[in-house]
């Protein structure tokens, strides 16, 4: 049981992304945690992720990929009246590494952080942003 903030557990996820720590931001999530993305992203990606297992096999295959985070900036912070429900304005910065293009990506994010842990996050992400940077770093043959 931790009694970290919700500020202080996102900014221990910040420090664990921008380190390529995948277990260390994987045991933020509680072991039963889910992950929604209700918007569809990039292909491949799935909109929901159930359980820490899942978690951790999605994060090892986004930190394979040639998207280098070089920024994860929390913009906003918003209490709610759940003391375990946050709401993040997020800018994420990086760079497609097989073109060098940068890119720029914004999202609104609910967290529920319960005991330290993450229980429950939604992901709100314009993923039009990534769609692009993907489309140009495949071959002209598969787009």
């Amino acid at each position: 049981m931790s009694s970290a903030t919700p500020a202080e557990v996102l900014a221990q996820r910040r420090h664990l992304i921008l380190n390529r720590d995948i277990g260390g931001f994987v045991d933020l999530f509680a072991p039963d945690a889910v992950i929604e993305g209700p918007f569809t992203g990039p292909p491949g990606t799935p909109m929901r992720l159930e359980g820490r297992e899942a978690i951790r096999e999605y994060s090892r295959r986004v930190m394979a990929s040639p998207l280098q985070l070089e920024e994860f900036e929390v913009v906003e912070l918003y209490q709610t009246q759940d003391p375990e429900v946050v709401i993040v304005e997020m800018r994420t910065k990086g760079t497609m590494t097989t073109t060098g293009r940068s890119f720029v990506a914004t999202s609104i994010q609910i967290l529920r952080i319960r005991e330290g842990q993450i229980v429950l996050f939604r992901d709100f992400a314009d993923s039009r942003v990534l769609e692009g940077v993907i489309r140009e770093a495949r071959p002209e043959s598969l787009r």
